[in-house]
């Protein structure tokens, strides 16, 4: 099917410090505090730093080709336009679909993990006891508050992307706040010999051994900076800006990870940080900033963060999720209904609705299901990334000339290092012993998700013939402007401006003469 033109039917309200807190907030979530622990003991504290370094390497060479692809063709859906272009429709819904489930796994999973936190602040908090998943016990007072939680986040994206980047920027802000106040504590009150001790101290195998399990496991905190493409068409900055936003915001992340792991190792030593994990709520962080200011209130302090983590997160993803499912119902790969748009707030309301139900309802299955969940989704993050990788080298060679805004410089080198890294991680996925292979439960998880866009892909793909996979290019708003007028239109419009010309010549020719 021919390629249309069309005007976007978004409101571009976005700013640059809209985008970047939308991508940096979704990437720092809350593993930096409930986390911290599990990484010092796999890795030690130094090692465990730069793991997280390696990780963002990979992802900052993802993030370029993004940086390319994403001014180069800002349009809705992100993944799903890049995939389109380079390796047409049945590898767009691989792409897209991949994403999706990653999105949708992250999104279940805070709805449990938002009242699991409070848990942590307040004890007395479970009550009401119902029934236990997985060993999971869940209470009706913890189910509420996740479903409270699940309902206004989808009200506040239904309500407009504006309004969710404003409460991004509140929540982003005072996660940074908690962040530094950890640092900057640790670096004044920590001990030189704590982060000696335990530099490179892991469990069994080598130091370099222990550093990759760490690396291996970076993508999934990483997820979010690819929430920019997803909402491109509601971006209004330069396009050459919105892909340096988008590695800046990778930066951020890399170094916010690295220095919170180095100040905690700083801070507590080896024993303190296994009683934590021990016998203790496991959140070294909180433990770690208590300790500083020797008051157990700048733990809550700090959890609050973490609870901040969990929301801007939440949030992103609602945003990248419902644009991804938006973009495939535009090109007749999901039900169309999918694709319906607010007639007020101008927001896949659909989307949202669908993703929000499956956060209301997931709670039900408890937290240990929903962590199957979000990892297996991991892997369709890292899948999608790869296929976007190579994107980048097909589009390069294949439409050389198209409009790149934001230029990657050595592109065959950029592209082939994306790839092989992005692929090098989704194998850490299958190869046995890796650190991050999956477990039985999430692959089920994932084959049960394959199996549902098998049907979509056929039952669409018959349904709705030469449409189905149609990707229509996004114009400009000017050219949008002059398509909505006829031709009658075009030429009264043409005639007038004439009109206006000759008569402005006359005028000045009547004045010379006069003077």
């Amino acid at each position: 099917m021919a390629e249309q033109k069309q005007a976007s039917k978004f409101n571009k309200v976005l700013g640059g410090w809209d985008i970047l807190v939308m991508a940096f907030g979704a990437m720092i979530g809350w593993g930096w505090v409930i986390s911290t622990g599990d990484w010092i003991k796999k890795g030690g504290a130094v090692g465990a730093a730069l793991g997280f370094a390696l990780g963002g390497v990979m992802i900052f060479f993802v993030g370029l080709t993004y940086a390319e692809l994403t001014p180069a063709m800002p349009q809705c859906g992100g993944e799903h336009v890049f995939s389109y272009r380079a390796m047409g429709p049945t590898g767009s819904f691989i792409c897209t679909w991949a994403i999706i489930f990653g999105y949708a796994g992250v999104v279940c999973f805070e709805a449990c993990a938002f009242p699991t936190i409070i848990g942590y602040i307040w004890p007395g908090f479970m009550q009401g006891y119902l029934y236990s998943v997985a060993g999971f016990d869940i209470y009706a007072s913890w189910l509420i508050v996740a479903v409270v939680m699940a309902f206004l986040m989808t009200y506040v994206n239904i309500r407009g992307v504006k309004t969710a980047a404003k409460l991004q920027s509140v929540l982003t802000v005072i996660i940074g706040i908690a962040g530094i106040i950890l640092i900057a504590s640790s670096v004044v009150t920590g001990n030189l010999d704590n982060l000696e001790e335990q530099a490179f101290v892991g469990v069994g195998g080598t130091s370099f051994k222990n550093v990759i399990a760490v690396a291996v496991t970076t993508p999934f905190f990483y997820i979010g900076f690819d929430v920019i493409p997803q909402a491109a068409e509601e971006i209004n900055i330069e396009a050459k800006k919105i892909g340096r936003i988008m590695l800046l915001s990778i930066i951020m992340a890399v170094c916010f990870y690295a220095l919170v792991i180095l100040a905690v190792g700083y801070e507590l030593n080896s024993d303190e940080i296994t009683k934590a994990m021990e016998t203790g709520t496991g959140l070294v962080s909180a433990d770690a900033i208590a300790k500083a200011f020797n008051t157990k209130a700048m733990a809550d302090v700090l959890i609050i963060g973490g609870m901040c983590g969990i929301l801007t997160s939440w949030n992103s993803f609602l945003v990248g999720g419902s644009r991804a499912l938006y973009s495939m119902a535009e090109s007749y790969m999901v039900p169309p209904f999918l694709g319906k748009l607010h007639p007020k707030y101008k927001t896949p309301v659909t989307s949202l609705i669908i993703l929000g139900a499956f956060s209301m309802l997931a709670p039900f299955a408890g937290r240990k299901m929903l962590v199957w969940i979000s990892d297996a989704g991991n892997f369709g993050c890292v899948l999608a990334y790869c296929m976007v990788s190579l994107s980048f080298l097909i589009l390069r060679k294949k439409n050389p000339e198209m409009k790149r805004p934001y230029k990657v410089k050595h592109a065959t080198l950029v592209g082939v290092i994306a790839v092989i890294l992005s692929a090098g991680m989704l194998l850490m996925y299958v190869i046995p012993g890796s650190g991050s292979t999956l477990a039985p439960q999430e692959w089920a998880f994932l084959l049960g998700w394959t199996g549902l866009g098998v049907i979509f892909y056929f039952v669409c793909k018959k349904k709705n013939g030469e449409k189905f996979g149609s990707v229509n290019e996004i114009i400009s708003d000017e050219d949008a402007l002059a398509l909505q007028l006829s031709d009658e239109e075009l030429g009264a419009a043409l005639d007038s401006a004439i009109d206006e010309a000759i008569k402005y010549v006359l005028d000045k020719e009547s004045v010379g003469s006069m003077l």
